[in-house]
């Protein structure tokens, strides 16, 4: 299916940072069954996430109101809609697979992009050919034993690695359970094995507890690869605890671990290598993919995310917890600074294109 997606315009004319909207979920369908039954329904894409990229093109997660174990939306609609873009915002091409996605992201080796679905429970994942207009569907090869889902996916030293999300969802979870999954795609089946736990020994780097800790990860989720470019944490796997309000790095077999603690929750983090490159943020708000430009190489961004601190009310956004924001990350003391031009982004996935 192709679509083409309208674009508006924002930021500061003078100099500095510019905001485009630029793609809009809107402007954008899809057909479902609801419920599974009857005549096809046609409603506009909703509630973007995660975000990659693969060969010059941009992939956004719409999750169109589809609940964290795979529960039916309002509409009566089961599918997520994985949309392919260019970086000007012509949408190329749009697949629909079953269940919430909330992990999206590339596997070097095959070319594909992964997403995967239910973070809470109930969960799989899809492997799409950008060339193919379906998706292959992967079970996992065992009850996960974190006892939860799947999250966020990247591919690392060879490995692909999903984190492993919502831990004690469907019980009590191990205090050894898997943080992350190292899978390995064969048929239609995804092979599970751990890479580090939720207890595994670590050393926070700020703040007035820093030294040796055993980690108690509740909240595994966004991940990705630090620049090699990058003055900190060069070349790691950094994995967000959101919930915990904490960053994990390692390299390699994750022998190593380091914590750096951060002041408020954070969903996606995505590191400027090129002052020529875009940053793509989702705001599930007003349901657009956004462009923001000027930014310093070198610089690190994440979304804040204050509903999704431990302590957030069930009634969030509201007093002290406002919406998310576009923040700059200090890799060395984790403060959190606001970014000015950006108000009307509220971002959630966020990922960056030289």
């Amino acid at each position: 299916m192709k679509s083409s997606a309208a674009s508006g315009a924002s930021g500061n004319p003078g100099g500095g940072l510019s905001v485009r909207q630029l793609v809009f979920g809107s402007t954008l369908k899809h057909t479902f069954q609801p419920d599974g039954k009857g005549a096809g329904k046609s409603e506009s894409l909703s509630k973007p996430d995660d975000l990659t990229s693969l060969g010059g093109r941009l992939f956004a997660a719409f999750q169109n109101g589809v609940d964290s174990q795979g529960e039916t939306a309002p509409s009566g609609n089961n599918d997520s809609t994985v949309v392919e873009f260019t970086p000007a915002g012509k949408v190329v091409r749009q697949w629909d697979v079953t269940g919430k996605v909330d992990g999206l992201g590339t596997d070097a080796g095959s070319g594909q992009v992964i997403a995967t679905v239910n973070e809470d429970g109930n969960s799989s994942l899809y492997a799409i050919s950008p060339a193919s207009a379906s998706a292959t569907h992967y079970t996992y090869s065992e009850k996960l034993p974190h006892l939860g889902g799947t999250d966020s996916v990247t591919s690392y030293g060879g490995r692909l690695l999903i984190s492993a999300s919502a831990p004690g969802t469907s019980g009590k979870q191990p205090a050894s359970a898997p943080a992350v999954y190292a899978v390995t795609l064969k048929g239609t089946t995804a092979r599970v094995s751990p890479y580090f736990a939720d207890n595994a020994t670590a050393t926070v780097v700020n703040g007035p507890k820093a030294g040796k800790t055993t980690l108690a990860l509740t909240d595994p989720d966004s991940s990705g690869v630090v620049p090699s470019g990058s003055s900190s944490y060069a070349g790691d796997f950094v994995l967000d605890s959101q919930a915990d309000q904490e960053l994990i790095f390692t390299s390699g077999s994750a022998a190593k671990l380091s914590v750096l603690k951060v002041k408020q929750a954070v969903d996606d983090s995505a590191w400027v290598t090129s002052a020529r490159g875009t940053l793509y943020a989702s705001d599930p708000g007003s349901d657009t993919i956004d462009a923001i430009t000027g930014l310093k190489p070198g610089s690190v961004y994440s979304a804040e995310t204050p509903c999704d601190a431990a302590n957030a009310p069930t009634a969030c956004p509201g007093p002290g917890f406002p919406a998310n924001s576009l923040v700059q990350l200090n890799l060395k003391t984790g403060a959190l600074s606001s970014v000015a031009g950006t108000t009307a982004v509220n971002p959630q996935g966020l990922t960056f294109v030289p």
